[in-house]
């Protein structure tokens, strides 16, 4: 059978297990190393890290705290996973698989190497206080397609201001949308404006623009979910704008 013609019985859930993992295998005991595939099943593909309290990894790979904490020093010692303790960013120890062992390849190395064009845009479009506040490997590809295209950066940034407004003007509204959740939502946008592009000075008024209505948004949220705690009694969490 082709590997072409092999399905997965449940496409999630799953972990590339590469040279890394074969790597891992022969460093470490059994109980580190059924550890480390526990954390690598559980962590963030993007990033690599883990948030886990060592009292749910005891229960989960059914062993006493203390073994646990002794795995947890042989995956620092031999190089595996780094560990950053609790504090006032994370609630619990924060698991960082390292790159060698990691199928993945991470966000970070991947922003790092991102052109000065790409880097302008992912800037722009996380500067806006509409989206979900992530610029993933989609909208870096969309991105280098604009730049391929020969699509100037100031018509894609024109197009960002343009669809942040617009954003803004639904939510005053009162139509309940998400956030922009990818740069794949100015596609129709950057169209726009390449057929139709800005009067010289707009720019400068759609920046203005942006920034008063992300202001007033914010104010009528904190009104009705200030008027909701009072009320209710309720906790609500404050939305990323």
């Amino acid at each position: 059978m082709t590997a072409s013609a092999c399905k997965l019985k449940n496409p999630t859930g799953w972990l590339a297990a590469g040279e890394g993992f074969r790597k891992a295998l022969r460093l470490l005991s059994d109980g580190s190393f059924k550890l480390f595939a526990h954390l690598s099943l559980q962590a963030d593909r993007r990033t690599a890290c883990v948030q886990a309290d060592l009292n749910d990894l005891a229960a989960a790979l059914n062993k006493p705290r203390q073994a646990i904490e002794i795995l947890v020093a042989e995956l620092q010692q031999k190089g595996i996973c780094t560990v950053s303790p609790a504090n006032g960013r994370y609630s619990k120890p924060a698991f960082m698989v390292r790159d060698e062992y990691w199928p993945y390849e991470r966000e970070s190395n991947i922003i790092r190497r991102l052109g000065s064009y790409a880097a302008a845009i992912r800037e722009s479009f996380l500067a806006l206080e509409c989206t979900a506040g992530k610029f993933g490997r989609n909208d870096i590809r969309i991105a280098e397609e604009f730049e391929k295209r020969g699509i100037s950066l100031e018509t894609v940034q024109d197009a960002l201001l343009t669809g942040a407004c617009r954003k803004f003007a639904s939510w005053l509204d009162g139509r309940i949308t998400d956030p922009i959740a990818s740069l794949a939502y100015f596609e129709r946008v950057v169209a726009e404006i390449q057929s139709q592009p800005l009067p010289d000075g707009y720019r400068d008024y759609l920046n203005m623009k942006v920034k008063e209505l992300a202001l007033v948004c914010k104010q009528q949220w904190w009104k009705q979910h200030v008027h909701k705690l009072t009320s209710r009694d309720e906790d609500d969490v404050v939305p990323s704008f």
